[in-house]
């Protein structure tokens, strides 16, 4: 039997998709740079990097498809470079050994941020998978670094099946390295954010999002993007769910855009030239937050026949975690 490859199989979505891979009969192959050795005897655990050769040579060895997971995920890196050496070299070092090896699929992982872009205007707008932007326009290194890694696996659509999924921002149990929204509700939770900023957060259950990325490659069609995506929510409606859920008071003091704007900016330089730790309002987590955009998931439901499942369940599940993680402060 031919194995699936997850990079990244070790992080918050990968977990959730190796176990779902698993439970459907698959020989799963995982390359991560932290990823320990597993008893599973369905997992075939090989712990190294995207950005090195050798290693994605070794990974792609009898793959029948691969879902490429591994990046940086975070919004500021103290060196910047590092946003296109793991996200858009890693893609091509992949994509490279992938053909090489004569794979059938592979699976990109984007992100939501990748439709946002500096002609995006401040204020309520939609996005879905018609647009498209230049990676000059992107917001932040990021997101610059995703777009350009998604147009290198467009171009390989001639050599093997490609397909773009595109997630939202991923909401459950597990997320072990803190990605920029569990942070964030963990600090208004623990009483670190006295303020907000008026925005539009789209979260989907990362259960969900794993049987997401499994309908991309199996119905997906070749050089197609899918956004995959959950509830469309208010910040204010957010506030609102924890300060239920959890029994704690939310702040209630709405940040103008412009101050917003300003702390991220001192914040962003402060870490930049002094601290060298990561900013909690960092510039480019401003500037998206401001474009109040409501993302569609329509064309993944009806190409592939999936949704996401409900919000505030997950929402529970990551609380729940939080807590038994001693993540929360009492």
């Amino acid at each position: 039997m031919r194995h699936t490859l997850v990079t990244g199989g070790s992080g918050f979505v990968g977990k959730h998709l190796v176990t779902k891979l698993i439970s459907n009969g698959e020989q799963v192959r995982i390359l991560d740079k932290t990823v320990q050795s597993q008893p599973n005897t369905c997992v075939d655990v090989i712990r190294g990097s995207v950005t090195n050769q050798d290693d994605a040579e070794r990974a792609c060895s009898n793959v029948e498809s691969i879902f490429h997971l591994a990046g940086n995920a975070q919004l500021w890196a103290r060196d910047p470079k590092l946003f296109d050496e793991v996200n858009y070299h890693g893609t091509l070092t992949m994509l490279e050994a992938a053909k090489r090896a004569g794979v059938k699929k592979f699976v990109q992982c984007s992100s939501l941020t990748t439709l946002v872009g500096a002609q995006t205007p401040l204020g309520p707008s939609s996005a879905d998978e018609t647009i498209n932007i230049v990676p000059e326009e992107c917001i932040g290194e990021y997101s610059r670094s995703k777009r350009k890694a998604d147009l290198a696996v467009l171009g390989s659509k001639d050599h093997m099946d490609v397909m773009i999924a595109m997630p939202t921002e991923p909401l459950g149990a597990g997320d072990d390295s803190l990605t920029p929204p569990t942070a964030m509700m963990l600090d208004f939770i623990n009483g670190k954010t006295p303020a907000f900023i008026d925005c539009i957060l789209n979260f989907v259950p990362v259960s969900a999002l794993a049987e997401g990325f499994i309908a991309v490659r199996d119905k997906g069609i070749n050089g197609e993007r899918y956004l995959l995506g959950g509830e469309n929510l208010a910040m204010i409606d957010l506030l609102s769910r924890l300060e239920e859920m959890t029994g704690k008071k939310m702040p209630t003091l709405k940040m103008p855009y412009s101050v917003a704007y300003m702390a991220g900016v001192l914040d962003t330089f402060f870490a930049n030239q002094l601290t060298h730790t990561p900013p909690k309002a960092p510039i480019n987590g401003v500037k998206l937050a401001g474009r109040q955009v409501r993302f569609s998931s329509e064309k993944a439901r009806q190409e592939l026949g999936w949704h996401a499942s409900d919000t505030n369940t997950a929402l529970g599940e990551m609380l729940d975690w939080a807590k038994q993680s001693g993540l929360i402060t009492f």
